[in-house]
Order: structure tokens, then sequence, then C-alpha cells
């Protein structure tokens, strides 16, 4: 995560969002390469140079291009409501709706336990209440 102020436009935070990814990218091949898929908001040289400098091809949509449709059978699904859903589980946290922190760790560790907190109610949720291999799950 990277904090900033609300007048910050996202294509200056890409690359510092992209280095504080925690988690470990495969190795990039020419036979498989890495992708990130941006908005119109990215259509920038700064944009597109961060997504390269870290090894992604980016697919950044110009502006003024107009929104195709998604074709499902050759398995395209859109993936925003995945960043929208997250989005809302955040801001159910009362602390973070409105940022009442002045300081910047403070305010990004009440982030990092909202989300260890989320996490943890879907673990808890998924967890199965008999042996292994139960059908039945524990639902809340």
């Amino acid at each position: 995560m990277v904090i900033d102020g609300a007048n910050r436009p996202d294509c200056k935070l890409l690359d510092h969002t992209i280095e504080a990814i925690v988690i470990d990218r495969p190795d990039v091949t020419g036979e498989r390469p890495q992708h990130l898929c941006l908005d119109k908001g990215f259509d920038n040289p700064s944009g597109r140079d961060a997504a390269e400098l870290h090894g992604y091809t980016p697919h950044i949509r110009k502006i003024g291009e107009e929104k195709r449709p998604c074709d499902a059978a050759k398995g395209h699904k859109p993936r925003r409501w995945v960043v929208e859903r997250t989005l809302a589980w955040l801001s159910r946290c009362r602390a973070l709706l409105v940022r009442y922190d002045k300081r910047e760790g403070n305010y990004l560790g009440l982030i990092e336990l909202a989300c260890a907190l989320i996490w943890f109610r879907r673990l808890h949720r998924l967890k199965p209440l008999g042996a292994a291999g139960s059908e039945c799950y524990v639902s809340g």
C-alpha cells in the first residue's frame, strides 16, 4: 500500500505502488510475460515507463478510446470489481472512512490492521467445522 494526499494523481504513485507489492512475482520469461492492465488515467509516459521499468507489459487504454466489450468465451473477464470490493470492505472501518490521523505511519497501520481483520474473518468463515474433508463450513 502507498499513502499520499487525495490531490495526488494515481499515475505519479504507480512506481511506488509496484515497489510496495509484497508477493514475489514469478521470473519474467519471453514465453510468459507479466501483464499490467491500467485505465486511461495512466496513459502518459510516466505510467508506461513505470510499468516497463518493473518488467511488466503495459495494457493501457488510450484517452478517447471507446470501451470494448469483454469476450467471456475467450476467458477475458473484467476484474475491476476486485479493487472496488476491497475498497468497500475497507470503507466499513469507520476510522479509515475519513482520515483523522495526521501521521502517515498511524494511518498505514490502521489500513494494515483492517486488512488483517478482513482476512481473519474470511479465513474463519471458510474454516471447516468437522474433520478434514467435511462438507460443512462456518458461515458468518
